[in-house]
């Protein structure tokens, strides 16, 4: 289990490098050529990104990206669910349906607890955190 994929990560540096270009809008182009991400993989984030509401994108000529919100109110965790899709620990399946002592089971427990943890461990990381 990979707690952040190529995906988040990409997502990361992007919102990172725009956080900090000095210019109004960030071209695709320019985060290609600084970034060094293939362009069609970085163009389906930031799609993904903007569809979240994370970014702000601005069609034609002199187009591109910027950030829909200040760095302190951009998530970590918000970008890996909006890469990834919901953060899970565990379904705690058995035999490939869920397990039947869900209710009573203490790994379930202990995993909702370590899923919790993690949850707000990285809700407290913004992007500005990592600026």
């Amino acid at each position: 289990m990979k707690l952040i994929t190529r995906d988040t990560d990409y997502a990361v540096r992007a919102l990172r490098f725009i956080a900090k270009n000095d210019k109004e809008l960030t071209s695709v182009s320019e985060l290609v050529k600084e970034l060094k991400i293939p362009k069609p993989f970085l163009r389906k984030i930031l799609q993904v990104l903007s569809k979240k509401g994370l970014l702000k994108s601005y069609k034609g000529k002199g187009g591109g990206f910027k950030l829909s919100k200040r760095p302190a109110q951009i998530l970590l965790v918000d970008l890996i669910t909006a890469c990834q899709g919901s953060l899970k620990v565990s379904d705690h399946l058995f035999k490939s349906r869920l397990c039947p002592d869900t209710g009573k089971c203490k790994l379930k427990k202990k995993l909702d607890n370590i899923e919790k943890g993690l949850l707000s461990q990285l809700s407290d990381i913004t992007l500005e955190c990592l600026l």
